[in-house]
C-alpha cells in the first residue's frame, strides 16, 4: 500500500470512548457505514421521486447519527466544544458558531441550486462541511456522503457504478486532502470560495465510477 493511501486526518475532541476495543470499533464503523449509505440512497430516491430538494441541517445530523450510532455519545448532535484535526493545519471554528455556519452552508447550496453545476455544489459541500467540522467525530464520512447526495440529486439520477466517489476517496485520501487544503488556503487568504481543485477531483472520480459501470454492461473504453 502506498504511503499516501495510509494518510488519515482524525478529529480529536474531549469525548469518552464508548467502544475501546479497536476490533469491535472497526466492526461497528463498518456496520454503520452500510447504514449511512442506505440512508443516503433513501434520501436520493425520495428527492428524485418528489422532484424537489432542499439541503437541511436535519439531513446532515441524521447521516452523522447513522455513522456514529453506538460509537460516539454525540451521535446526531453538533460537537459541544472544540475539536482538533490531526494532520491538518486548519483550526475549526468554535462550537458556538457551528449551527449558524451549517445553516449558511445549506443556504448556499439551496440558493445556488439552479445556477451552479452538480460538481460545484458537491465540491462546495465536501469542503465547507470539513471546514466547519461540526462534529466530534465522523466529519469526513458525513461530508463525503452529503456531497454525494447533493451531486446525485442535482444531476437528477442515482449514479451507477462502483467503486463510488466516496469509496475511491477512502482508497486514496491524499488528493482529497490536497483539494481541501487548497480551498482552505483560498478562503483563509481573502475569504474567497475556490473549490476548483475539489471540482477537478470529483469530476475525475465520477468519470471513473461511470466508466466502471460502462464496462460492467459490456462497454469497451477507447485505447
Amino acid at each position: 500500500m502506498r504511503s499516501e493511501e495510509r494518510e488519515r486526518r482524525d478529529s480529536r475532541a474531549l469525548e469518552p470512548e464508548l467502544i475501546t476495543d479497536p476490533h469491535e470499533k472497526a466492526a461497528a464503523e463498518a456496520r454503520n457505514g452500510f447504514r449511512q449509505y442506505d440512508a443516503a440512497i433513501g434520501a436520493i430516491q425520495t428527492a428524485l421521486e418528489r422532484g424537489s430538494f432542499r439541503l437541511r441541517p436535519s439531513l446532515i445530523l441524521g447521516l452523522q447519527r447513522e455513522a456514529l450510532a453506538g460509537i460516539s455519545s454525540y451521535a446526531g448532535n453538533y460537537r459541544p466544544g472544540g475539536v482538533a484535526i490531526e494532520g491538518s493545519k486548519h483550526e475549526p471554528v468554535g462550537a458556538h458558531l457551528v449551527p449558524e455556519l451549517v445553516e449558511d452552508m445549506c443556504d448556499y447550496v439551496n440558493d445556488h441550486w439552479e445556477a451552479s453545476t452538480p460538481i460545484h455544489l458537491a465540491a462546495y459541500v465536501m469542503w465547507r462541511l470539513n471546514w466547519i467540522h461540526p462534529f466530534a467525530d465522523g466529519n469526513g464520512r458525513t461530508s463525503r456522503i452529503v456531497s454525494y447526495i447533493v451531486l446525485s440529486i442535482r444531476a437528477g439520477t442515482l449514479l451507477p457504478g462502483t467503486p463510488t466517489i466516496t469509496d475511491q476517496i477512502v482508497d486514496n485520501r491524499k488528493p482529497y486532502f490536497d483539494a481541501l487544503d487548497a480551498a482552505d488556503w483560498a478562503f483563509r487568504d481573502d475569504g474567497r470560495i475556490d473549490v476548483s481543485k475539489m471540482e477537478d477531483l470529483l469530476a475525475s472520480l465520477l468519470a471513473n465510477q461511470l466508466a466502471e459501470f460502462y464496462k460492467s454492461v459490456g462497454g469497451k473504453l477507447p485505447g
